[in-house]
């Protein structure tokens, strides 16, 4: 029996690329996230917005920054920073140093990150302002900020 006289018909489907991102297997869309609001991106209908790839990355680097390590079930021992042993350092230097140590440890654990760097630091009374600069596999580098309550 041949596929034209089968009971399912044989079809084609052709490859494309809905949001206009190269398609690369170890870059996934996913559901969008606002970090401002901490919350899901949905549309006036409350249907919930797909984000493109490197955009669902970017929010994955984010997230693990503000996430201390083993404080979240959902998440593996891998995800997150040690940021309370950091601030524990003895001046303002060794946090700094520690900061960026932790930070950079948590965004390489993904194999995707390339490089993290050109740290930024800023002391405020009641919070820590840090920038700095990731660069993923294929893509060019980005900024990432966060501010760290002391």
């Amino acid at each position: 029996m041949d596929g034209e006289n089968g009971l399912f018909p044989v079809v084609e489907i052709p490859d494309y690329d809905e949001d206009g991102e190269d398609q690369d297997s170890s870059y996934r869309p996913s559901l969008a996230w606002d970090i401002e609001k901490g919350d899901f991106v949905q549309t006036r209908s409350h249907d919930i917005v797909q984000s493109g790839a490197i955009e669902a990355y970017k929010v994955w680097c984010v997230k693990t920054v503000h996430t201390e390590r083993s404080s979240c079930l959902a998440y593996d021992d891998d995800m997150g920073v040690e940021m309370g042993d950091a601030l524990s350092e003895e001046d303002e230097n060794a946090v700094e140093l520690a900061v960026e140590r932790t930070i950079e440890e948590a965004l390489m654990a993904d194999p995707r990150t390339e490089e993290v760097g050109d740290f930024e630091f800023t002391w405020d009374t009641d919070h820590l302002h840090v920038s700095f600069t990731v660069t993923a596999e294929g893509y060019d580098g980005f900024t990432v900020e966060a501010d760290i309550d002391i």
